[in-house]
């Protein structure tokens, strides 16, 4: 991959988080709890995704792009800890709101997840706009 192609790939991956991130909006006024807290982890895994991809970090599941980025960013403080503990979190929970049956998340929990959601992507956006 050409360093313009990475460059490219990286600033689409970074505005599907923004683009997916907004979308959370519409799911909270429709009381749509389960998929809200879908796209808030596909919001902030887009974002993970294009920081590992313009360090040159591959990972080819949800897995293993939480434990490189925990790895390469959140062990050496790079991104504080609250916010890879937030990813974590947003992880198990869509893993469960998706494959477990007869989960339905409460409002108030899916609600107080949009502003870390909203940190750790303009936190990875500063680190990329570092670069």
């Amino acid at each position: 991959m050409t360093n313009e192609d990475k460059i490219e790939l990286v600033m689409y991956r970074i505005n599907r988080a923004k683009e997916t991130l907004s979308e959370v909006e519409f799911q909270i006024e429709n009381e749509k709890w389960n998929t809200a807290v879908n796209r808030l982890y596909y919001s902030c895994y887009y974002a993970v995704i294009a920081l590992l991809t313009w360090n040159d970090i591959n990972a080819k599941t949800h897995t293993g792009v939480r434990q490189m980025f925990g790895l390469h960013f959140i062990k050496p403080g790079i991104i504080a800890e609250d916010l890879g503990d937030f990813y974590t979190d947003i992880f198990e929970m869509r893993q469960t709101g998706d494959y477990d049956d007869f989960i339905s998340f409460e409002d108030s929990k899916v609600i107080a997840l949009v502003d870390p959601a909203r940190k750790l992507i303009l936190q990875i956006e500063k680190l990329l706009n570092q670069k």
